[in-house]
C-alpha cells in the first residue's frame, strides 16, 4: 500500500528555503518569480494502518508548532507551476532511510525488503511562467538529472488529478549485460578515434603501445588459456585508460623534459617528480638526521608525520576542478568527502580531525558574455561553497582553514582544493599504524556505498580540458551520511584487527583501488558480478571503473571475513566479498564466472610510454603604471580592503562548522568581535596533552604572470609565515604541493606548450630550492594538468597555480598567538625587510597592470626570523602576530587594528629597507617573509634583544582611539581613518553571498 505524507509550513511562517530558491533562480537563470514555497513529501511504500501513518506524520515528520501535514491529500495551492523533485531509483535517499527507521520504531517491526520510504520536495512557483521555463528551472537548477527525477504540474492538471501523481522510484532497468571486444589493429587515425569517442584520454603513442601488447603472440596464447579471444575487451581497455590517465599516472610529472633557459642553456630532466619533489624530501630528511619526523611519504593515500610518541599526523590535499566546473555542488561535495577517505585510508586507518578548503573563482559579479557550457562564476561560487559545507558539516569534521582567490581566468575552470587531516595511533597491534600490506589469500572486501553510473570516466575526464563532449556522468555524487557510518564501522574493525590493508575507491574505482593494493601480492581475482549495484543494467566495465562514492576496499584475512561482515551488518554498513588477492601476476576480472579482463600487472602499472616534452623559458615583459596613475594612500587602502582577494570571507567561513569535535583552539575568525582574519587555525586533538596541530597554506597565482619560480617561492614562504604566526614549530613542519596547470604539452591547440612546460619546470626548481632551504619535507601532493576550456576557437587557460599547504606541531596550544592587537600602549614591530616589489601585487592589479618586479624570498634570513619568532612566542613575549601578504603593510595594519578594536599610530620613516622607497611602496609593496607583531612595553627590551642583528622596525604603537593613523616619511598624515570605515570597506563586497 502506497501513501503520501505532505508536510509544509503553516500560513504566515516564513519559508527561508523557498526565498533562497526564488533568489537563486533569478540570479542564475534570469527568471523573475513572485515567490517560491516548498513542501516535503514522504512516499511510504509499506503495509501500514491509518493510525500508524497518522503517528508518523504528526510525530517525526512534522513540527506541530510551525508545520502542518496531510495524508493522501495535497497541501499545495496558489501556484502557477509545481515542480516535484525526488531521487532516481537506486540512489541513496538518506532522509528516506531515516524516515523508514523512525516508522520502524513507531510500528515495532522492521520493514521488509520490499518496503521503503522515499522523499521528494515540491516547489510551488508563482509568476508568469511557461512550460519551457519550468523545464529550465527543473533541469538547470532544482535537480541533478544524474541522480534526480522531476515532475512538472500546472494548476489545471493538478486539479484534474487531485494532486501530483505518485511515483515510487523502484528499479526496473534490465539492460542487457555484454562485454564488447575492440579491434585495435587499425590505422592511427582510427586508434585516436577509439580513444576520443570512448573518453579514454589516451594519446597515439599510448594507444599504439596497447595495440602492440595485444598483438603479441605470447599474450594471445596466454589469453586463450583463460577463455579470452585475440581482441581486447572493453573491461581491459577501460582499466588501462583509467590506470594510464594523467589524473592517476601523472604522466607530465613523470615525463622526460628537454628544458632550455633564456640564455640557451639546456638540460634534460627525467621526471619532475623524482628530481625535484622526491629529491627535495630526500635531501631534507638526510639533513634532519635523527630529527626526521617523516613516517610515510609518497607511497600511500596521504602523508604521515610524527606528532607525539603515541600518535601520528596524516594530511592530504586534493583537487576537484573538472567535476566542479560541470556540477559545482556535486563536484565540490565529492571533493571534500573524497579527500576525507584519503587520510582515513592511510596506513591501517586514521580518525579525521579537520578539513581545509581553497577555492579559485572568477568574480561572482562577472558581467561578460560566457562561452558555451560555462556556468556563471556566481553559480559556481555558491554551488561549490554549499557542496563543501554539506560534505564537511554532515560528516562531523570541522573546517578550520581556507582561502578564496579570484581571477577572471578561473571562469574557464574553477580550482577546488579540499584537504583533510587525521590522527593515527603510532602503534596498532604490535606494528606501526602507518604500515599496511595485503597478503596472498586475503579477501577483497568492498565497504560502504553501492556502484552506480555516477563517476564513470571521472579519472579520464579530469585528464582533459573542458570541452563540448565533457560528460556530466563523470561527476560523482557524494553522500556524507553513508560515508560517516562507514568510517565509524571501520574504526571499530581496525581496532579489532580485522583487516590487513585499506584504501579508498576514488579515481578509477575498483580498478584503481584493487589494482594498487594488488601491488603487494602481485595479482588479484575480482568478481564484478558480486558488487552491489544502485540499479540493474551496469556493464562489467562500468562496475570496474565507476567512481560512485563512499566506498573503501580492504584486504581481509580469510579467517576474519565472516566476523568482518557480521560487524558491518550490525552497524548497518554494507560489506561485500568480491574476490581474493593472488600472486598470479595478473589483473584478473570475472563476470558470472567468465574472465573479462586478464592483463599482466606489470603492463598495467609500468607499460605507459614516457612522455617527452620540450620546454623553453623566456621571461615576459609587462607594462608598469605611471606615477600619475597611483591613487592617494587612503583611497588605495579603502579600495584594496574591498578587493575580492583581500576582503572579508566571513559569509563563507560562517557556513562551515569549525567547532564540531570541540578541539579548535584558535579559530579561523578571531579578535574582539570574532571576525578578524586569522592566519591559521590551531587544533588540540589530544585532550590529555597541550600539543596542538596547525595547518596553513600559500597561494599567489598572479605572480605566475611574471615568473613561476618566484610564485612558488612566495607560496612556500606565505604558508610558512602563516604557520609560524600562530605558533607553529618551524622545525616540525611538512609540506604538500598541489599543482594546477594549463596544458603544457605543445600541440596545435596548445602552441605555447613549450613556454607553459618551462613555467612548470621553474616552479619545480623553486619547490626544491626553498623546501631544502627551509628544511620542509614534502609528504604528499597532487597535480591537475589540463585546466583549460576549449570549445571552437575560444580557449581559456587558468594562471599556473600552486597551493602549498603545510601542517605541523604547536608545542603548547596555550602559547599560540592570534593576529588581533590586544591593548593600547603595545609597541608595533615589523619583522623583515621591505623593498619596491610591486610586480603582481594587488595595488598593480587595481591599476590594471602586472609589473615586472615580483617579490623574492631570502630563505636563510626568513628561516632565522621564524625560529626567533618561535622562541619569542614560547617566552610569551608576543601579544599579536599577523603576516603581510596581499596588499602589503597597509592592509596588515588595518586588519590587525579592526580585529582587535584598537587603533594604531605608525611612522613610515622607521621602516627598514635596503633601497630607497616611496611611501606607496612602503605601504603596498608585497615583499615576503614579513610579519607585523605587537609587544607589551615591559617585554619590548627582551623582544628586541632576541632579534638583535635581524631586520626589525619599531613602527609605532597601539592606541585606544579606534583610528588608523600612518605618518609618511615627510611627516604628513597619509592615512587617518576610523576603524569602522576600514572594516566596513573590508566586509561589504561578499557580505551577502
Amino acid at each position: 500500500m502506497i501513501s503520501r505524507i505532505e508536510v509544509g509550513l503553516k500560513q504566515g511562517v516564513r519559508d527561508a528555503r523557498g526565498e533562497r530558491v526564488c533568489r537563486e533562480i533569478r540570479e542564475h537563470l534570469g527568471i523573475q518569480l513572485e515567490s517560491v514555497r516548498t513542501l516535503d513529501v514522504y512516499t511510504v511504500d509499506a503495509e501500514l494502518t491509518a493510525e500508524q501513518l497518522q503517528k508518523a506524520a504528526s510525530g517525526p515528520f512534522c513540527d506541530p508548532v510551525i508545520q502542518e501535514y496531510a495524508i493522501d491529500a495535497p497541501l499545495a495551492s496558489g501556484f502557477d507551476l509545481l515542480i516535484e523533485v525526488g531521487f532516481r531509483p537506486g540512489v541513496t535517499d538518506n532522509v528516506g532511510r531515516t524516515a523508514r527507521e523512525a516508522i520502524q520504531y513507531i510500528i515495532g517491526r522492521p520493514f521488509s525488503a520490499a518496503e521503503g520510504v522515499f522523499t521528494s520536495v515540491q516547489y510551488l512557483l508563482r509568476g508568469a511562467l511557461t512550460a519551457t521555463d519550468g523545464e529550465r528551472i527543473a533541469a538547470g537548477f532544482l535537480a541533478n538529472g544524474l541522480i534526480q527525477r522531476w515532475t512538472i504540474v500546472t494548476p489545471e492538471t493538478f486539479d484534474n488529478q487531485r494532486g501530483v501523481p505518485v511515483q515510487v522510484p523502484r528499479v526496473v532497468s534490465h539492460s542487457a549485460v555484454q562485454v564488447r571486444e575492440i579491434d585495435l589493429q587499425v590505422a592511427d587515425e582510427h586508434l585516436l578515434q577509439i580513444s576520443r569517442e570512448g573518453m579514454l584520454a589516451l594519446n597515439l603513442e599510448e594507444m599504439k603501445a596497447i595495440q602492440a601488447f595485444i598483438a603479441d603472440p605470447q599474450v594471445q596464447q596466454q589469453r586463450r588459456s583463460v577463455g579470452l579471444g585475440p581482441l581486447l575487451t572493453d573491461v581491459e581497455l577501460e582499466a588501462l585508460a583509467q590506470t594510464w590517465s594523467e589524473h592517476c599516472k601523472h604522466k607530465i610529472f613523470s615525463a622526460c623534459i628537454d628544458y632550455e633557459d633564456e640564455n640557451g642553456r639546456g638540460e634534460t630532466i627525467d621526471s619532475l617528480f623524482k628530481t625535484y619533489i622526491v629529491g627535495a624530501t630526500r635531501a631534507v630528511r638526510q639533513a634532519k638526521g635523527a630529527n626526521d619526523f617523516c613516517l610515510s611519504v609518497f607511497k600511500d593515500n596521504a602523508g604521515v608525520i610524527r606528532l607525539t610518541d603515541d600518535w601520528s599526523l596524516v594530511y592530504k590535499v586534493e583537487t576537484h576542478n573538472s567535476p566542479s566546473a560541470l556540477d559545482p555542488y556535486g563536484g565540490a561535495l565529492t571533493g571534500i568527502v573524497g579527500v576525507n577517505r584519503d587520510p582515513f585510508g592511510t596506513g591501517r586507518g586514521a580518525r579525521l580531525i579537520f578539513n581545509t578548503d581553497v577555492f579559485c573563482f572568477a568574480s561572482p559579479f562577472y558581467d561578460k558574455p560566457l562561452p558555451p557550457r560555462l556556468l556563471h562564476p556566481r553559480r559556481i561560487f555558491e554551488g561549490v561553497v554549499e557542496g563543501v559545507e554539506h560534505g564537511g558539516n554532515k560528516s562531523g569534521i570541522p573546517t578550520i582553514n581556507g582561502s578564496l582567490v579570484f581571477d577572471e581566468r578561473f571562469a574557464g575552470k574553477p580550482l577546488v582544493y579540499c584537504g583533510s587531516a587525521a590522527l593515527m595511533p603510532a602503534q596498532l597491534h604490535g606494528r606501526p599504524g602507518h604500515e599496511k600490506k595485503a597478503e596472498v589469500g586475503d579477501h577483497i572486501l568492498m565497504v560502504g556505498g553501492r556502484v552506480g553510473k555516477d563517476g564513470i570516466h571521472g579519472a579520464t575526464f579530469s585528464s582533459e580540458e573542458l570541452h563540448e563532449g565533457s560528460p556530466v556522468t563523470a561527476v560523482q555524487i557524494g553522500d556524507p551520511i553513508t560515508q560517516r557510518r562507514m568510517f565509524d564501522f571501520l574504526l571499530v574493525a581496525r581496532d579489532a584487527g580485522l583487516y590487513n590493508a585499506i584504501t579508498d575507491n576514488g579515481a578509477g574505482g575498483l580498478s584503481s583501488s584493487v589494482g594498487e593494493m594488488a601491488g603487494d601480492t602481485g595479482g588479484f581475482e575480482l568478481h564484478l558480478d558480486r558488487a552491489p549495484l544502485k540499479y540493474a543494467g551496469l556493464q562489467p566495465w562500468e562496475i570496474l571503473i565507476s567512481e560512485a562514492q563512499e566506498r573503501m576496499t580492504l584486504a581481509v584475512p580469510p579467517q576474519q571475513v565472516e566476523r568482518f561482515i557480521a560487524l558491518a551488518r550490525q552497524m548497518d554498513v554494507e560489506a561485500t566479498d568480491l574476490g581474493q588477492f593472488t600472486d598470479s601476476g595478473y589483473f584478473h576480472c570475472l563476470y558470472q564466472g567468465r574472465t573479462v579482463a586478464w592483463l599482466p600487472m606489470e603492463f598495467v602499472h609500468e607499460g605507459t610510454p614516457q612522455l617527452r616534452l620540450p620546454a623553453r623559458w623566456q621571461p615576459p615583459r609587462h607594462s608598469e603604471p605611471a606615477l600619475t596613475q597611483w591613487p592617494a594612500a587612503e583611497t588605495a587602502l579603502l579600495q584594496l580592503l574591498g578587493a575580492l582577494n583581500i576582503c572579508s570571507k566571513e559569509s563563507v567561513v560562517r557556513r562551515y562548522d569549525h567547532e564540531v569535535q570541540g578541539a579548535t583552539v584558535l579559530k579561523p575568525l578571531t579578535g574582539v568581535d570574532n571576525d578578524g582574519p586569522a592566519d591559521a587555525a590551531v587544533v588540540r586533538p589530544l585532550f590529555d596533552a597541550f600539543v596542538g596541530v596547525t595547518a596553513a597554506h600559500g597561494i599567489c597565482p598572479r605572480y605566475s604572470d611574471i615568473d613561476t619560480y618566484h610564485m612558488m617561492a612566495c607560496a612556500i614562504d606565505e604558508a610558512l609565515r602563516n604557520y609560524v604566526s600562530v605558533g607553529g614549530n618551524i622545525d616540525h613542519v611538512a609540506g604538500l604541493d598541489n599543482f594546477c596547470w594549463c596544458d603544457p604539452v605543445e600541440s596545435v591547440k596548445t602552441p605555447d606548450g613549450r613556454y607553459k612546460a618551462a613555467q612548470l619546470v621553474r616552479a619545480n626548481q623553486a619547490l626544491y630550492d626553498y623546501c631544502v632551504a627551509f628544511g620542509v619535507p614534502l609528504i604528499s601532493g597532487k597535480d591537475s594538468m589540463k585546466n583549460d576550456y576549449q570549445i571552437g576557437d575560444t580557449k581559456i587557460s587558468i594562471p599556473p597555480t600552486v597551493l602549498f599547504s603545510v601542517i605541523g606541531k604547536v608545542d603548547d596550544v596555550r602559547r599560540c598567538t592570534s593576529m588581533d592587537v590586544k591593548a593600547p600602549g603595545h609597541r608595533v614591530y615589523l619583522l623583515g625587510i621591505s623593498r619596491a616589489e610591486l610586480g603582481g601585487s594587488e595595488l598593480y592589479a587595481l591599476l590594471g597592470h602586472v609589473g615586472n618586479r615580483v617579490p623574492q624570498v631570502d630563505a636563510p634570513s626568513a628561516l632565522r626570523r621564524y625560529r626567533t619568532l618561535n622562541r619569542a612566542q614560547q617566552a610569551q613575549l608576543v601579544a599579536s602576530c599577523h603576516d603581510l601578504s596581499d596588499g602589503g603593510l597597509a592592509v596588515a595594519l588595518a586588519e590587525s587594528a579592526f580585529a582587535g578594536g584598537f587603533g594604531l599610530e605608525i611612522d613610515l620613516a622607521r621602516l627598514r629597507s635596503d633601497e630607497p622607497l616611496t611611501d606607496m611602496e612602503r605601504l603596498y609593496g608585497e615583499s615576503q617573509s614579513r610579519l607585523l607583531v605587537t609587544v607589551a612595553p615591559d617585554k619590548a627590551a627582551e623582544f628586541e634583544k632576541l632579534f638583535s642583528g635581524q631586520d626589525l622596525s619599531w613602527l609605532g604603537s597601539v592606541i585606544a582611539e579606534p583610528q588608523l593613523r600612518v605618518r609618511g616619511t615627510a611627516g604628513d598624515w597619509l592615512i587617518d581613518l576610523p576603524l569602522a570605515t576600514l572594516k566596513q570597506a573590508w566586509q561589504a563586497p561578499l557580505k551577502e553571498l
